[in-house]
């Protein structure tokens, strides 16, 4: 999915939760037009831009919608692409026409530069598009998709979670990973301690149901230092972590980089050259990239 903003920007609020962890709330962005689907984002924040290399996380649903995402490009990313409700067409610039459906994963890896369009037919949509900052030694990598119409689970008293990217658990998803991390769906059941990598930062998204001290529309980020997470309640949850990112980023509309003038190279190829590739088969026009902003994009870290 794309960030279909006008006028790319960061969110501007935040709310502590006590004991080193935070309560990101999200932001409200229409995709599209007057008909737009309307999603949630809790990243970037004002105040946290990442949980270890996750870098943007968008929800949306359950509502009655149509996606119309028209072609448009990424660069130093992967894309990955969940579902709990609906179906998603995936088309790229590597040739893929691929649809998503609930517990299935789309993951695409931008690399040194992809671009792709979604569509879907009205029906009800529920789900969650997140990106992941490539490192430095890979973010120029190849760009590439992957599809996994099954992935591999772990259960303990009272949850049992689908592990979509990394490792949870001693359980690693076949996804390709380019840093230490973890993605998974938990279907909390009761009361439940899931394991975590006290080496990780964690951020943890209520999808549907009730569970405790977790607020619908916002990312719950716990620092790093926890052997376990407690939930309780009945519903899914999505636990997203990884390693702290230690690199500076650049991050405006679709691009990842590490510089201004490289994002202002990657708007240029993609309005003016051929380095993106052609999306084959979507009925519409690519979609045109926004104005840079007046002012020099800096890099900044993942906490301001």
């Amino acid at each position: 999915m794309s960030n279909l903003e006008r006028d790319p920007r960061e969110i501007r609020c935040a709310a502590e939760a006590g004991a080193g962890s935070e309560v990101l709330t999200g932001r409200e962005v229409p995709l599209g037009g007057p008909r737009a689907m309307l999603v949630s984002r809790t990243l970037p924040h004002v105040h946290r831009r990442m949980i270890g290399a996750w870098c943007f996380v968008d929800a949306y649903g359950p509502q009655r919608a149509a996606m119309r995402v028209p072609p448009h490009p990424h660069t130093g990313l992967q894309t990955v692409s969940w579902l709990l409700a609906g179906e998603v067409l995936h088309r790229d610039s590597v040739g893929t026409l691929q649809e998503i459906r609930p517990g299935q994963l789309n993951l695409m890896t931008a690399g040194r530069g992809i671009a792709h369009s979604e569509e879907s037919p009205e029906a009800v949509l529920h789900g969650v598009q997140l990106w992941v900052a490539l490192p430095g030694e890979h973010r120029h990598v190849g760009p590439g998709f992957e599809h996994h119409p099954a992935l591999p689970v772990v259960s303990g008293t009272g949850f049992e979670a689908t592990v979509v990217m990394g490792s949870l658990a001693g359980v690693t998803s076949p996804a390709t990973a380019y840093s230490p991390l973890v993605g998974a769906q938990i279907a909390v059941g009761g009361v439940c301690e899931v394991p975590v990598d006290p080496g990780f930062e964690h951020g943890l998204l209520l999808l549907d149901g009730e569970v405790a001290e977790l607020e619908p529309g916002a990312l719950t980020y716990l620092p790093p230092g926890r052997s376990r997470v407690r939930l309780s309640g009945r519903g899914r949850v999505l636990l997203i972590g990884g390693e702290p990112f230690k690199e500076e980023i650049v991050m405006w509309w679709n691009f990842v980089g590490r510089s201004h003038d490289e994002i202002a190279a990657f708007r240029k190829e993609w309005m003016e050259g051929e380095g993106f590739g052609a999306v084959e088969g979507y009925d519409g026009e690519p979609l045109p990239a926004p104005v840079l902003p007046g002012t020099p994009l800096k890099p900044r870290g993942r906490v301001r």
